[in-house]
């Protein structure tokens, strides 16, 4: 099972990205799914998550009414919409997968991981 997250870049503050997150080798559907961040010096932080089937999401309060998550089983991939960036959204972005049913904002709970997506915003 491989996670190929992509969309990471330079942007303005204020500008927006989506990320996307390929799953394969595995049906995304069995998945729960969460997005996480790392930025430089500091560890990593939850930022969004979304059942397997689609029905609940959670937020990160510092990102909440600006970041959306949405998935596409059928494509097997996840996005995560990000609008009016701040500079203290540079981090690199991980997806991850997990198996159990839920929802769960601490990244222990989390089978699998890509190798992550640089979001650099600019002030």
């Amino acid at each position: 099972v491989q996670l190929q997250a992509s969309g990471g870049g330079l942007v303005q503050a204020g500008g927006s990205l989506r990320l996307s997150c390929v799953v394969s080798g595995r049906t995304l559907g069995n998945y729960g799914m969460g997005w996480f961040r790392q930025a430089p010096g500091k560890e990593r932080e939850f930022v969004a998550a979304v059942t397997m089937g689609g029905g609940s999401t959670l937020y990160a309060d510092s990102v909440k009414d600006r970041f959306t998550i949405s998935r596409d089983n059928a494509k097997n991939t996840v996005y995560l919409q990000m609008n009016n960036l701040k500079p203290e959204d540079t981090a690199v972005y991980y997806c991850a997968a997990r198996r159990s049913l839920g929802i769960d904002p601490d990244g222990n709970g989390y089978d699998l991981w890509g190798q992550g997506t640089l979001v650099t915003v600019s002030s």
